[in-house]
């Protein structure tokens, strides 16, 4: 790789490799050490093609989500069965590698700024910014660079668009998926509402078994299916369409959504 080389956003490969090195380093006792990540699935990335493919997950927390997952595909790339244990899988990573994120989120800090680097794909969020609910016309040259991620790599998105449990999915979404026909590979996690604060940046508790849970790619009919069944495939993959709230005994659900309300009160950072 030549010490300048760019991917298709004019990313510095040499760079993104660092950045993602130190990070890697950095955050790995968050998931093995501090708390114990339990990945099921690893098979599943090892399995897939270099390009073209799209990860749909729930939504936690701001950055450990995405963290974490660059962390779970690269050690299954380098063969680790359903772990992230040493992290020399870390050295040399998958670089084309990007993530969906909200263009407000990613300016909010330094931080935030840097991970961006690492692979986000900023986006305008059409339904709310700054705190407030609004309507907006999808940005097309959003649309278009997740056009070239999924050309050149992999793309991680979070299809609710926000941290809150069982918020419907965006339609946005399935229109992606079909209109690119990207693998679309579900990702159900949990536990890192509990370990980190909202934003994934602060370690709030320790001792937390998390769990991340890789599915087979969905079975989508790119040319019949209309948008509402495949938004209706997502929901179900991701395990946040309405239907599994009702699996859920009465006083449990109540105290999740007491800790949701309690968790949203406490950080008023909208996603």
């Amino acid at each position: 790789m030549g010490l300048f080389k760019r991917n298709p956003f004019g990313h510095i490969l040499f760079l993104k490799k660092w950045l993602i090195r130190v990070f890697g380093i950095l955050t790995h006792r968050r998931y093995r050490g501090f708390n114990e990540l339990q990945v099921d699935g690893s098979e599943i990335i090892r399995a897939l093609p270099d390009r073209n493919v799209l990860f749909i997950s729930n939504h936690q927390t701001y950055f450990a989500d995405v963290v974490a997952m660059f962390h779970v595909f690269n050690a299954s790339l380098k063969g680790r069965e359903d772990n992230i244990k040493n992290i020399g899988y870390i050295w040399n990573p998958k670089l084309n590698i990007y993530y969906v994120a909200a263009k407000e989120t990613m300016k909010e800090g330094l931080l935030p700024r840097i991970l961006a680097y690492a692979g986000a794909i900023t986006v305008e969020r059409t339904w709310r910014a700054k705190g407030k609910d609004i309507q907006r016309e999808v940005n097309l040259n959003d649309t278009e660079n997740i056009k070239i991620a999924l050309e050149d790599g992999w793309v991680i998105t979070f299809p609710q668009g926000t941290t809150k449990s069982f918020k419907p999915v965006r339609k946005g979404t399935a229109h992606i998926i079909k209109q690119h026909k990207p693998i679309v590979v579900p990702i159900v996690i949990d536990g890192f509402r509990r370990s980190f604060d909202k934003k994934g940046l602060r370690l709030k508790k320790k001792g937390i078994l998390q769990s991340f849970i890789i599915k087979e790619p969905l079975d989508i009919d790119y040319e019949n299916d209309s948008i509402e069944e495949i938004v209706e495939k997502v929901e179900y993959a991701i395990e946040q369409h309405p239907s599994f709230l009702k699996v859920l005994q009465p006083e449990v659900l109540e105290e999740v959504l007491k800790v949701e309300e309690e968790l949203n009160k406490k950080r008023r950072w909208d996603y």
